[in-house]
């Protein structure tokens, strides 16, 4: 099995959400105990079509991909591991779920377009979830036994010819902390006092809560939409919000409930089991000027204190940034969502960093930075430049950490490659004859 294939085996999902198990034309191919329909890779192929960017992925590939993954699914049963029900419904939770938070968690919807209920759904999906588990649970059990040396680090640079090595652009790590303005009390107030009003409107003069929820709500989602939140189960919203909900009664409007966003009113519209049907109106307090004031001169302090080493950086972070914040967890640093990594190209930086390290020495910290977040918060930090490298050809001196990474992962790759060959010869692999013609999977079948 060639590598492009390892890489197809890889990356090919095991099942394709809302496959239509009903449509069975025949049984292509059976590997130990497995089996391959046609239906099974009709579908895979349509996925890796749409996928492809450049040459096309044959079916011969596809089936040998598949082959590939049946193989590893018929040893892991062969080596006993396990997968529990509990993680299979998880799974198949998580999957489905995701599915109806698009469809505004209308299960009604979800009928009609998939053409079967959702437990329908989680009952069709049940045995390729149970297959996708237990392959990636036994390709990280192979996987596991492959480790790098240094000299090994040293060959692989070495077999990559001179001229071929790339070259890397300019790139940076960064840390931050982060703070949000504190809302003053009485701006808190008058937010509650909105609040209150608005219920008043509704609970009192009988005033219609969609179209208040379109004049009022400062959650821009919902809002739009009458405040519609939809269907969704226990943990999708924040403690204090859900903690209310789930004690209303059919149709009753909460009290004010305050939560990190501001002051919301909920309204029960339906429940089916565990899950709830609602829609909210949330009043936002307004950040003053002084607010933002206050965050920044505390910023500001934080950066001297830090410069004359009255405390250290990652203490500081643990201290006082913002607990919600994505680097808060890893020391400060920011994570590229580009390589899921701590460096980051100049060209990847938000412009408001790019400027400001553009004068700044490895170790220097910024003064505070306003931005806005994603979800029109104003919010502020200070970066420290934890690292630079100069454009330059990958060397082992620089750049030892990501070829570590490369030859590690080639060396996973060439033992997968070598694990999947072995079982192969000691697997009994039957085709069906319109496949047998497929010079990829031919010698396979006994």
């Amino acid at each position: 099995m060639n590598k492009v294939l390892i890489f197809i085996l890889l990356s090919l999902p095991a099942f394709c959400f809302g496959q239509d198990k009903a449509v069975i034309d025949k049984v292509i191919a059976k590997v130990g105990g497995e089996i391959i329909l046609l239906s099974d890779i009709e579908t895979q192929y349509q996925y890796a079509s749409a996928q492809s960017q450049g040459g096309e992925i044959g079916r011969c590939q596809i089936l040998e991909a598949m082959i590939g993954q049946k193989l590893i699914v018929h040893q892991a049963k062969l080596d006993s591991v396990l997968v529990t029900d509990a993680e299979v419904d998880a799974q198949l939770d998580f999957r489905v779920s995701s599915v109806l938070r698009q469809m505004n968690g209308d299960e009604e919807f979800f009928e009609e377009y998939y053409g079967m209920t959702v437990n329908k759904m989680r009952e069709n999906l049940r045995e390729d979830m149970v297959s996708q588990i237990l392959a990636e649970r036994m390709q990280q059990q192979i996987l596991t036994e492959v480790d790098i040396t240094p000299k090994e680090v040293q060959a692989f640079y070495s077999s990559i010819p001179q001229d071929s090595l790339p070259y890397l652009n300019a790139e940076v790590e960064i840390a931050e902390i982060v703070m949000a303005p504190q809302i003053n009390e009485i701006e808190r107030l008058k937010s509650l006092q909105e609040i209150l009003e608005i219920r008043k409107q509704i609970v009192e003069q009988g005033a219609d809560f969609a179209a208040l929820a379109k004049k009022h709500s400062d959650d821009p989602g919902s809002g739009a939409q009458g405040g519609e939140l939809g269907y969704a189960e226990r943990g999708t919203y924040v403690a204090e919000f859900e903690a209310e909900a789930y004690q209303l009664e059919l149709n009753e409007i909460s009290e004010p409930v305050e939560t990190e966003f501001g002051f919301h009113i909920i309204q029960m519209q339906e429940r089916r089991g565990n899950k709830i049907k609602l829609r909210h109106i949330l009043i936002t307090p307004e950040i003053t000027y002084d607010d933002k004031e206050l965050a920044e001169t505390a910023l500001d302090s934080l950066k001297q204190q830090l410069e004359r080493e009255e405390i250290m950086w990652d203490k500081a972070v643990q201290k006082y940034s913002l607990k919600t914040s994505q680097s808060y967890n890893n020391g400060g640093r920011l994570q590229n969502p580009n390589t899921g990594k701590s460096f980051f190209q100049t060209a990847e930086l938000p412009t408001e960093i790019y400027f400001a390290i553009e004068e700044m020495e490895v170790g220097d910290i910024s003064v505070p930075l306003e931005y806005t977040t994603p979800r029109g918060n104003t919010e502020y930090r200070i970066i420290k430049l934890q690292s630079r490298t100069k454009p330059h050809k990958v060397s082992l001196e620089q750049d030892y950490s990501k070829i570590q990474e490369l030859a590690k992962e080639n060396k996973k790759n060439l033992y997968f490659a070598e694990w999947i060959t072995d079982k192969l010869d000691e697997t009994f692999i039957k085709l069906d004859e319109s496949y047998l013609e497929c010079p990829e999977v031919s010698k396979y079948s006994r």
